[in-house]
């Protein structure tokens, strides 16, 4: 007769096995998050920090060479730009491109803004055929414009001003921003036009008084983009700009070259970083009205 034993001596041996606590997994994970987000910082800012570094080297070790940061920092690289290029001051460069920059941020504000309270608040014929052309029109590539363009301002004699470059900001042609402020309009309450009806306003009031001040975070979104675009526009300026005090900063950076080819590599670097300036603090300056309007959804009530 055999006895069948019961317990944890039936049972045998407990498999034992090498489990990773979950405080253990998360440190893990967090640690690798954070490691491949330095990654991606180190290379968006490694152009910076060449260029910073460049700044301070003389043109002949700036091309070939593999350190990131001069061995003998320089500072005659800005000290140059205080002499100008080709007799012409480096302000009058600064002052043309704010007068760009501007310029189209007022016109690209207002022209936009007008177009989507059109489209997002007013209810006529055709408008969602037209709002899709609109948009259709984000598909046509600049190249393509480029050359009816040209020849329209030709015959007008509107080349070597600033005309070409501003009047389709002030015409709504930026269908990005026109979209852009139209999404977020859709998203507010038709009560308050409701309401304002009821106390006698009309569109053009319910659009000055309500419909803007609720869309700070869209327009603060598109002036920060329109001045970035505008002060960084290379192709514009280039086309219709001949004479050189009119040119903008990126224009300006080009008469760093010679005729002969020869370019100025730390003059030119030099005053790339400088162009930064102004693009940095127009972005820290709107940064808190932008997070604080995102925030509140732009409702406040």
């Amino acid at each position: 007769m055999t006895a069948t034993t019961t317990g944890p001596a039936a049972i045998g041996p407990k498999a034992t096995g090498t489990h990773q606590p979950p405080n253990s997994r998360k440190r893990t994970g967090s640690l690798a998050w954070h490691l491949g987000a330095l990654l991606v910082l180190a290379v968006v800012l490694y152009p910076v920090v060449w260029v910073v570094g460049a700044s301070f080297k003389p043109s002949r070790e700036i091309i070939g060479s593999l350190n990131l940061f001069p061995t003998s920092p320089i500072l005659a690289n800005f000290k140059g730009l205080a002499d100008g290029i080709a007799d012409i001051p480096i302000t009058t460069f600064f002052k043309n491109s704010l007068f760009y920059a501007g310029g189209s941020v007022v016109g690209i504000l207002i022209s936009c803004s007008l177009t989507a309270y059109a489209f997002a608040r007013i209810r006529f014929a055709g408008r969602n055929l037209l709002f899709s052309l609109m948009i259709g029109t984000l598909l046509l590539p600049y190249h393509v414009l480029l050359i009816p363009q040209y020849v329209m301002f030709q015959k007008l004699e509107l080349v070597n001003t600033y005309v070409p470059l501003l009047i389709g900001k002030y015409l709504a042609t930026e269908a990005f921003f026109v979209f852009l402020m139209v999404q977020f309009m859709r998203n507010l309450p038709r009560e308050l036009d409701e309401a304002a009806r009821l106390d006698g306003c009309g569109h053009l009031r319910i659009y000055w008084s309500i419909v803007l001040p609720l869309c700070r975070p869209a327009l603060i979104t598109s002036a920060i983009f329109a001045f970035i675009n505008a002060w960084n526009d290379f192709m514009g300026p280039l086309i219709y700009l001949n004479e050189p005090g009119k040119y903008t900063v990126s224009l300006g950076m080009m008469m760093f070259r010679d005729q002969e080819g020869v370019a100025n590599y730390g003059g030119m670097i030099a005053m790339s970083l400088v162009a930064l300036l102004p693009v940095l603090l127009f972005f820290l300056a709107f940064q808190r009205y932008l997070i604080d309007g995102m925030a509140t959804s732009g409702l406040k009530g």
